[in-house]
This record gives C-alpha cells, structure tokens and sequence, in this order.
C-alpha cells in the first residue's frame, strides 16, 4: 500500500535559512533512502541532504537558491513506508515503467542488470565517458571497485596529494617568509585535523560525482568487475556477485604503483603513493626510492612537515622526461633541505627491524647501508590490464598489461574501447578525459577521434614544474632545426616580489616556420601557466602571436610572452647580444 511522505530538512543545529546551491533529483524520480536530494551551503560548510524515505518523487517543494530551515519540506514521495530499502525502490521503480508503458532503451541481456554501455573504472576519464555517453542518450552503467566514485585520482592519487602539497606550501612559505620580516614560530601539525580536511575535499568531489551520476541516471555499481565474455562482466563485492551484459563497454581500470620484488612490502613502514597519503604518523627519517614527479611531490609533503628527506635515483637527474634546465632550480632548492640525494644510485636489499626499515645501496654516491623510519617506493605505475580477465572479452592485452587501441579508443574487439593508463603513457588524468569523451561518442554513434597534438606534464613540487610538446632533450636527439627564447625569473618583478627568483620560462621554436614546438616552465604555479603554451601549440601560434598578445603586468603569465620576445631578438626587459 502506497502512502504521500512529506521528507523535510533534518535538524541543521545552528544553521537557519541555509540556500539550496544544487538539487539532485526531479518529479518523477525514484529515490532509494540516503540517496541524496540537495546540497546546501552556509558560511562554514557545504553539505548534502539525504532522503528519509524511499519511493516515487510526486511534488518539489524547493528550488536552486531558496533557503531552508530545520524542518522545511524539500518534497513529496509516493513510499511504501519509511526508511525502506534500495530494493523496494527499485521494485517501485519497475511499477512507474510499466505504468508509464516505457519501453527499455536496450534490449533485455542474459546478466542480472543490462545497459547499452557498461564502463569499467569510475576514476576521471571512466565518469567523464559514462557522463558524456548519458548526455548523447545511452543507458550507462559505471562500475567502480572503490567505496566512492573517483578512481584512483579523486580517492588516493591527485586530489588528496594536491591537498597536501598545499598544506605543505603553507608552511613553506611561513619559513620563507623571515626573509621579508615576517618570522613565525614553527607550526604545530594536528595530523588529526590535516587528514579530516583532506579528506573532506575527497568527499565533498566524490559525492559531486554520486549527484551528477543520479542527475544523468547512471546506474553504478561498487565492487571489482572482470570480463566473463564479450558481453558480460562480473562485478564481485562484499555482498556476492552479479553479473552485468551489455552492447558495448569502455575499459578504464587504470593503473598500481609498481612493487618491487623482495622488498618488506607487508610491513607498514614501507609505503606506496597510495598509503604515503594516509599520513599515519611523521617519520624522523624517510628515504624516496625514485625521483620522479610522484616520489617528489611526497617529498616535499614529508619535509614540511618535519621528515629528513633522502632521494635515491638510478638515473643521473631527477624526474626523468623533464629538460635538466628546468629541473635544475628544483634540485638546487632541495639540495639545501633534503638530507640526502643520490643519483645513478639502485636499492639492493631491504631489511625490516624493530628500529626501522635498513636499506643497502649500491652506486658512487650511497653508503653502503642506512636505516630510515619509513621507505617510500615510488618507481612508476603499471597498467590493469592483466587483472580485468580482458582476455576472456577477446581483448588484447601486452605483456605489462597494456591495451593497444586505435584513435576512437577501440580496441581489437570493436564494441569495447579502453582510456587512460591502461592505453599507455603519459598515465595522466587529463589525458583519459579527453580520451573517456572520443570513446563515449563513438559508442553513440558519433564521429569522433583523439586528436590532441600535446599533452602537458606538470611536477607540483616546490617550485614546480611544468613542459608540454618537445623538449629541447628531445629535440636535439630527432636533429630538429629549433631555436628557443628563455626568460630568468630573476628578471620578473611578479615573481621577486613573491620572494622568489627560482624560476625559468623556455620556449622551443621551429626556426622556419617560428611556430612554436614546446615550452617548459618552472616556478610558482607552473602548472597554471603551461596552459597558455598548451594553446598556442594546438592553434600553431609562432613566436609573434605570444610576443604581441600583451600580457598583464606584472605577472608571471607575461614571462612566456617575454620569451617569446627573447627568440624573436625584441625583449627590452632582457639585454641579449644580437643574433649574427
């Protein structure tokens, strides 16, 4: 028997009048309980107001920007009782079809649920092509083995890690800041108090993501899914398991740090990017096994919150792909902190003690054994092709687990596509994005391909850096015919009056055409400032374009039109010798 529920605002204790900045759900929807129906925002906080009851929306009671009060009635359901379970709303949720004679959208598949497009990883790319495919009129159901949408980057990769290079600006700066008369007393770190915001900024995205996956009638589903044919996945959870067919499916499983063989790994001590994240506790001493972008970020984490950090790297320089010149400042910078760096230097053996983790080495610069409170392995990621059962789809997967496809993401089996780390380097979130919307248009019919001439890189360490294009490494090994215009950041005022001449703005030009072919960036928000050169790579701007678009004053943006004016032989801010 069916009854009309009022559901109202719960008790918002001292908040009255709150405003309404988004509302999930509309007349006609079906609403299981703790779904949720709108995000409120006060001075101090953003929340989400889940349902009490469960059934069949009959009547909005709000809108976006009204404000609500304990007690206010948002809207009415026809519910079969309260508080009832996901079940039932999905069995109310078949009624209202039938009695609304809707025929499904696809065709009824021989698994316990069916959609036209199944897509396996909800990390950035995964939920940008379940979203996009929504919007081009697909039934989409997005399967994600972890607890939130987000994948890997929202969860325990990009958002928490940017979170905490923040925190560690901050205190950065705070030190930096005796140079101009500001002297601070060291800070007192509530690692409490740091995890519950960081972890609040992962929750406030990943419940986003769960409003923008009901708003668009997403089905998702938690658990880890592996192929069983080429038309079904099986999704195993703590629940049981159920099996899921469809037409067509986008694989983006991602990618796992890589573990090295022999290493302790079942000791808490050494961590992984995934658990150095978690930020148990502050060792005295941590050892970086691997300077790339990932083991340098964690660095410069763990050194501002009071670690002595110590880097190991097989190779002669750090972070790898990125020009020496540009990573230069960098290492200049840590070399001064950090206690120790070496390079052309391996880890041979690890050791577990009660006293810490003992590391031998083995190159010119190492000793021969140190003992470190905690080991952080960061030596690059691999892809999840291998443990997805692809095979079983018919897909083809390499040997290191990577899935080839073309440029409209198929893979060898037409009707499955495959974004992100799993289709190979660079594993970055922005380029499964872009990768995650070719594939959900194509599978709707569309003509789409991935295009992108560029891909930008970005190291958001202190300072950070940034390149994009070729690199001048590069460059100089294909015997290109290039010229480059380098702007010091010593020279702009912008960034000497941040306290900072750490910094360097290179573009690369083809000396024929002046069009421009990369740039590399290293300073206070490089990350920010690679977009620009990103552009005129993609829009085939040359030297004159970047050089005549004027650029505020003073900024750091206007260092990459002022190296641009460097190649041209135009600077004024710069004495350069005349090109003969």
């Amino acid at each position: 028997m069916t009854n009309l529920i009022e559901i109202k605002t719960p008790d918002l204790g001292e908040f009255e009048n709150v405003p309404i900045i988004e509302i999930f759900v509309q007349v006609g929807d079906v609403i299981a309980t703790d779904d949720p129906l709108v995000a409120i925002e006060s001075d101090k906080a953003t929340m989400e107001i889940p349902a009490s009851h469960s059934g069949v929306i009959k009547e909005m009671k709000i809108a976006v920007g009204d404000a609500i009060s304990s007690g206010q009635v948002l809207l009415v359901v026809e519910s079969r009782g309260t508080s009832v379970t996901k079940k039932v709303a999905d069995e109310i949720a078949d009624e209202v079809a039938v009695t609304k004679e809707v025929a499904p959208k696809t065709a009824k598949g021989n698994g316990d649920k069916h959609a036209a497009l199944v897509v396996l990883g909800s990390g950035p790319g995964g939920y940008t092509a379940a979203f996009r495919a929504a919007d081009l009129g697909l039934d989409v159901i997005l399967i994600e083995r972890h607890e939130n949408l987000g994948g890997v980057c929202l969860n325990v990769g990009c958002i928490p890690s940017k979170a905490l290079l923040h925190v560690a600006k901050v205190v950065t700066d705070a030190a930096d800041a005796k140079a101009i008369g500001l002297d601070f007393a060291p800070p007192t770190v509530d690692l409490k108090q740091t995890l519950k915001w960081k972890n609040g900024i992962v929750n406030q995205l990943t419940q986003g993501l769960a409003g923008l996956a009901k708003k668009r009638k997403v089905t998702v589903i938690h658990g880890l899914g592996q192929f069983i044919s080429p038309n079904r996945i099986e999704v195993a959870s703590n629940s049981g398991a159920e099996t899921v067919s469809f037409e067509q499916a986008i694989i983006a499983a991602g990618s796992q740090p890589i573990e090295i063989p022999g290493f302790p790994h079942a000791d808490p001590r050494l961590l992984d990017s995934t658990s150095a994240l978690a930020l148990d506790d502050i060792p005295e001493r941590l050892l970086i096994v691997g300077g790339g972008i990932i083991g340098l970020e964690m660095a410069t984490v763990y050194h501002a919150l009071g670690s002595k950090i110590s880097v190991v790297e097989m190779l002669a320089g750090l972070m790898a792909g990125a020009d020496a010149d540009l990573v230069r400042p960098l290492q200049k910078r840590i070399k001064h902190q950090y206690e120790n760096i070496w390079l052309k230097t391996k880890v041979t053996q690890m050791k577990a003690l009660k006293n810490g983790i003992k590391v031998s080495f083995e190159g010119d610069q190492a000793p021969e054994n140190e003992t470190f409170g905690k080991v952080l392995v960061s030596v690059g990621r691999t892809p999840n092709g291998n443990r997805i059962n692809a095979q079983a789809a018919g897909v083809s997967v390499s040997e290191h687990g990577f899935i080839a496809v073309n440029d409209q993401q198929q893979t060898n089996i037409p009707h499955i596509f495959a974004i992100g780390d799993i289709v190979g380097q660079p594993m970055l979130a922005h380029k499964a994005v872009h990768e995650g919307k070719v594939a959900a248009e194509v599978a709707a019919g569309l003509n789409s391909g991935f295009d992108a001439r560029v891909i930008p890189s970005v190291a958001y360490t202190d300072p950070e850096v940034a390149w994009v294009g070729v690199t001048e490494a590069e460059a100089k090994a294909q015997g290109l015919d290039y010229g480059k215009g380098v702007f010091p950041w010593a020279a702009s005022g912008r960034s000497l009056s941040q306290g900072r001449r750490d910094g360097v703005t290179k573009l690369l030009f083809d000396n024929h055409t002046h069009r421009i072919i990369g740039a590399g960036i290293t300073g206070s928000n490089a990350g920010e400032l690679i977009a620009e050169a990103t552009l005129a790579i993609e829009m085939n701007a040359d030297a004159a374009d970047i050089g005549l678009s004027i650029h505020a004053h003073p900024t750091l943006a206007e260092t990459l039109g002022l190296a641009a004016e460097a190649f041209e032989g135009t600077i004024t801010d710069l004495y350069l010798p005349k090109k003969k």
